[in-house]
């Protein structure tokens, strides 16, 4: 296991390019399964996240060939083998497993899934929708157990607005008979990208990125190429990261549209922000203003950042208020910047940050993923040297993180933990 440590208080500059999304990645790769011929997606980011499922998909099967950051899948041979366990537990994405395996084999043994831990995140909606398709669904010994004879297309309405709802679902329903209807659909640009991907192996889908979704049942799907979208919260990450410590960043290989709840805040902050086809330029601010965000489902400020942005609103003079509707537990990174000297206190679902403080490096441990990203903006801005333990979460979801940052001038490493930190961590 590593650590990654932080020299910060300098200025960086110099362009970034951003990688595939990883958000979309964990819904593409599983419906691969779906197919009855070799399909190739191209831009994937190499993440830990990306090399499990290609693990899981040849447990169960598969012919997967990854590498230069394209995978191509042949799930031809593929079974409806049990996944209890194991790789599927480190994983809260493998929920994807589930549908497209009962849409595929009509069964499915998947274990509950893993990943961060943000509070109560349930699958109930996943599961509503697939009893309706015709599913019995059970759970046994910590196992979810899918049968069906057959699945029928069906009208759904989702109580909440859930991505991962809204994938699972459609990836059972490209194969089952007649009209699906998901009604209060999330509308996340990742649900269009699996649903262009569904499309070009010959699914019926319309409606992806609206709150309704249609979708024709067909027989059989086979393979094609698909080029996945630019990662839009990693570029969120650097564009934050940019207005933080840069001095003349230019972020590569983004869609602005998606990223516009975002620089909506980093403008009213006073950051200046060039918008140009596929990049942006993020110039230096001569101050930052005071500002409040709420995280809200797509096209609202994003959940998934608002755990880097609190480390940039403690540059800021004056109060601000970070209230997460999305994910009330996730503040577990809020303590971490305390050791830091952040003016951070949390109350229900908020957190209010005080400014401008100068943050000092310390030992911290990133929580989650994003936690780790907010503790890897506080160590660029910090004065001395961050050590950042739980490197593990931050590699599920940024691709190549040391040399990006050692290409805008960073100083930053990783060293491996020693026996005595490895000890402390596992009774922590």
């Amino acid at each position: 296991m590593d650590k990654l440590k932080i020299a910060g208080g300098y200025p960086l500059q110099g362009t970034v390019r951003i990688s595939g999304a990883k958000n979309s990645a964990v819904a593409l790769i599983p419906a691969t399964i779906l197919a009855d011929s070799p399909v190739t997606i191209e831009g994937l980011p190499e993440i830990s996240d990306v090399e499990l499922l290609k693990s899981l998909l040849e447990e169960i099967g598969g012919t997967v060939q990854f590498s230069n950051h394209e995978m191509t899948v042949d799930p031809s041979a593929m079974i409806s083998m049990p996944l209890p366990n194991g790789k599927v537990k480190k994983l809260r994405a493998s929920y994807y497993l589930m549908g497209a395996m009962l849409g595929r084999f009509k069964k499915a043994v998947i274990g509950l899934p893993g990943g961060c831990h943000l509070g109560p995140r349930p699958i109930d909606q996943h599961i509503k929708g697939f009893e309706a398709l015709g599913a019995s669904v059970t759970n046994e010994q910590g196992a979810i157990y899918l049968r069906a004879d057959e699945l029928v297309g069906a009208r759904i309405y989702l109580d909440v607005v859930s991505v991962g709802a809204t994938i699972n679902i459609m990836l059972a329903a490209v194969r089952a008979k007649g009209r699906t209807i998901i009604e209060n659909a999330a509308k996340e640009p990742e649900i269009i990208d699996v649903a262009t991907l569904l499309t070009n192996m010959g699914a019926k889908i319309k409606g992806a990125g609206t709150d309704v979704i249609r979708i024709d049942g067909v027989d059989e799907l086979h393979g094609c190429r698909h080029t996945i979208i630019p990662d839009r919260i990693e570029a969120g990450t650097y564009l934050i990261l940019g207005a933080a410590v840069g001095d003349g960043i230019l972020i590569d290989n983004i869609i602005p549209q998606h990223l516009e709840s975002l620089i909506a805040k980093l403008r009213e902050m006073g950051v200046p922000i060039d918008t140009q086809d596929d990049q942006l330029f993020v110039g230096k601010a001569d101050s930052f203003k005071a500002v409040d965000i709420k995280t809200l489902v797509y096209p609202g400020f994003p959940t998934d950042l608002q755990q880097p942005f609190t480390s940039l609103l403690t540059k800021a003079q004056g109060t601000s208020v970070v209230t997460d509707t999305i994910y009330g537990a996730r503040f577990k990174h809020i303590d971490e910047l305390r050791r830091m000297n952040a003016n951070i206190k949390v109350e229900g679902r908020s957190a209010i940050i005080s400014g401008p403080v100068q943050l000092q490096g310390a030992k911290v441990k990133a929580s989650d993923l994003r936690a780790g990203a907010a503790l890897v903006i506080a160590g660029l801005i910090a004065e001395g040297v961050t050590e950042i333990t739980g490197v593990d979460h931050i590699d599920r979801g940024y691709s190549h993180l040391v040399e990006k940052l050692e290409g805008l001038g960073a100083t930053i490493w990783r060293e491996q933990l020693s026996k005595e930190e490895m000890e402390q961590m596992k009774q922590a």
